[in-house]
Formats: structure tokens, sequence, C-alpha cells
């Protein structure tokens, strides 16, 4: 893992914050180069699937034009939804690093458990509970603001 890759993540999340959306962060990178970083942006997209992470796997794969990041690692502030989680399976991410686990939308060590299932064609390697605490602060503060 990478220090300076899970930092880039978290200035994406709180770059979302700015903007109102909730504040989740990734970046994806190859060879210790950063691929793409992105932010989530579901409400300024008007698209429920402007996960950071779906927007990262996106950016990557056009700048390696290819659906297949072979090689690549994502980090992530918050444990991957179960949408999300399928799609770093189908790119084929190399490793996952997230932050904060989320027991009730995560899809990769919560809810489905997406790559311990016989049907999963790929499963990352996973390294969750990265700066957990600075994660989980960073969504509480949030939310705590909007109440």
């Amino acid at each position: 893992m990478d220090k300076a890759f899970i930092a880039a993540a978290f200035d994406e999340a709180r770059r979302a914050a700015s903007r109102g959306e909730v504040p989740i962060g990734a970046v994806v990178v190859r060879d210790g180069t950063l691929l793409a970083a992105a932010g989530n942006d579901v409400v300024g997209a008007k698209d429920p699937t402007a996960h950071a992470e779906m927007l990262v796997l996106r950016q990557a794969a056009k700048v390696l034009n290819n659906e297949r990041l072979l090689g690549c690692d994502l980090y992530v502030t918050l444990e991957p939804c179960p949408m999300c989680a399928q799609a770093i399976s189908l790119a084929r991410i190399r490793r996952l690093y997230f932050g904060a686990y989320d027991p009730k939308g995560g899809g990769v060590e919560h809810g489905p458990a997406l790559y311990t299932q016989p049907t999963c064609h790929h499963a990352p390697e996973v390294y969750g509970g990265l700066h957990e605490s600075e994660a989980a602060a960073l969504l509480k503060d949030f939310f705590k603001a909007r109440r």
C-alpha cells in the first residue's frame, strides 16, 4: 500500500463533500502511476451509478484504452457497495485497498461478500480498514452536518 495514493483518495472524498456529495473518493494506480481519480458525483451528475469507484474505473479504462485494468490497484475511502464490487471484479483490478468498513451497504466484507461467491470470476486481493477512523469520521461529520 502506498500512503500517497490513499491520501489522494481522501482528497477526492473531501472534494466530493465540498460539492454536497457523500464523501467517498477513489484512485486507480498502475506501476506507481496514478491513472484516474474521482469522488462521488451522484447528485451532480444526476446518476445513481456515479460512485467514485465507477467513475475511476471508467476513467482508467479510457486512459489504458482497455476495459480490463490488469495490474491496476484501486484505493477507495469506503468499502465498495455490491455494484462497485462487481465492477471491480469485471475490470480485473489486482488489489483493492479501502478505508472504512460498511456493515450496512458494503459488498466486499459485508452484504453479499461478492468475492467469496463461487460465481465471482475474479477476486482482487483485498486490504480493508486503512485509515479506518479517518474515513469513518469524514462520513460521520458529513452526515451530522446535514441533519
